[in-house]
């Protein structure tokens, strides 16, 4: 009860200091309503946790709904891709579309119950080593701002919170225009144009072959090695055989099986210029995080002559873009298929479990999920929807037993929580 007493007193500080609203939240606050936030307020709800979670956006998983191109696919098949406690329609395809994948989003929210707070930006989030309890700052919409306290705090914002922009060195004085895939929809607009894509990745790589249908003209910008394998192999899909396989052989045995079926499948890559890493794809996604690309009929178009594989950029001009091999093309727009980065860093003040650098947990996978006070992560495994899943499971696991044994130490007269 003195915790309590001293909670209160600050709480009426505050709000004659800075008039700020506090609300005390009973169970795990939750920031982030995207799948992982979803997942973890679902297994939370099962065991018999409430939780409040915060959503800057005006919607659940706002990556997929407002920052996705149209033709965007899940790139593995549904049942690695489901949530827990709830499996995707049968009538679904073995790969939802975006559209298909959000509305199955929307059906798991209501079917736990699960009602963000939206449009609540966190700004600061911090333990207080005073009372035992995280405050986590907020702005609203209209810049109103809230201070919620709460004994678990739940990071879901994810790998993918924040664009990566590069560096381009003449960006002032190119006049086409400069866009990340977050703002890219479909190739309407880029029909008979040369477009520059940066970034061999799945969405690069989905981008150029949408940029053809359109009739635009894409180049590919290839600054790295890369692994490219066909999505589906010997009639199963890629990854399912890869899982398979993991359980009766070794990694290194499956990798190599994976580059035979995919050079007689696909041929030899390199002499597209799309040169393959020394390490086998499934110990670079294990070691580096690094995803393979799971074509999808982007190859055949570059092996035709439509996309044009080009080295890194050197400098762009007014017109055109100077490449590091010396040549110069012109260019009518450019696509950013840079990828995302984590925003932890930005408002979580805690620099033992998340990495400053790059704002993932320092532990690596399976151990990610768990740090020290109550701070939890989810969806910071590198492994997609599938490793989101597990980290929620065990999350809502571990701080059941909490609930269970140290009891309910908010008894506020203020609270906002999912019911």
């Amino acid at each position: 009860m003195d915790c309590l007493r001293e909670i209160e007193g600050k709480q009426a500080h505050d709000r004659h200091i800075h008039g700020k609203t506090v609300i005390y939240v009973l169970g795990p606050l939750i920031v982030g309503a995207g799948p992982s936030g979803l997942a973890a307020a679902a297994c939370l709800k099962e065991r018999g946790v409430p939780s409040v979670i915060l959503e800057k956006a005006n919607c659940i998983a706002s990556l997929w709904q407002l920052k996705t191109y149209d033709r965007l696919r899940l790139h593995l098949p549904k049942q690695f891709c489901e949530l827990p406690l709830m499996p995707f329609p049968a009538n679904f395809p073995n790969y939802p579309s975006k559209q298909q994948f959000i509305q199955y989003l929307e059906s798991y929210a209501k079917r736990f119950d699960i009602r963000p707070v939206f449009q609540e930006t966190v700004a600061c989030a911090e333990y207080d080593d005073g009372v035992g309890l995280w405050r986590v700052r907020s702005v609203g919409a209209k810049g109103e701002e809230r201070e919620y306290v709460c004994r678990w705090l739940v990071v879901a914002t994810g790998e993918n919170a924040a664009e990566v922009v590069p560096e381009l060195e003449g960006r002032e004085e190119f006049e086409g225009g400069i866009v990340h895939t977050s703002g890219y929809k479909n190739g309407e607009g880029f029909s008979g144009k040369r477009v520059l894509v940066v970034g061999c990745g799945n969405s690069g790589m989905e981008v150029c072959l949408d940029l053809c249908n359109h009739d635009a003209m894409p180049s590919l910008v290839v600054r790295d090695t890369v692994h490219v394998l066909p999505r589906e192999m010997l009639g199963r899909s890629t990854f399912g055989l890869s899982m398979w396989l993991l359980k009766w052989l070794p990694m290194r045995v499956v990798d190599r099986f994976l580059l035979i079926v995919s050079r007689l499948m696909l041929g030899d890559t390199s002499r597209l210029g799309l040169d393959r890493p020394k390490v086998g794809p499934l110990e670079l996604k294990n070691l580096a995080g690094k995803t393979p690309v799971l074509d999808v009929g982007t190859l055949a178009r570059i092996k035709i002559g439509d996309i044009k594989i080009c080295p890194s950029i050197r400098r762009l001009t007014r017109y055109a873009v100077e490449f590091v091999n010396g040549q110069t093309e012109k260019f009518d727009a450019i696509i950013l298929a840079t990828g995302y980065k984590s925003n932890v860093p930005s408002w979580l003040q805690e620099q033992d479990f998340f990495s400053k650098d790059d704002g993932l947990p320092r532990k690596p996978f399976p151990n990610g999920w768990k740090g020290e006070r109550g701070l939890y992560a989810v969806g910071f495994t590198k492994r997609g929807l599938l490793g989101a899943s597990m980290d929620a499971k065990r999350i809502a696991e571990d701080i059941e037993r909490s609930w269970k044994n140290e009891g309910n130490i908010l008894r506020p007269s203020t609270t906002h929580s999912c019911k």
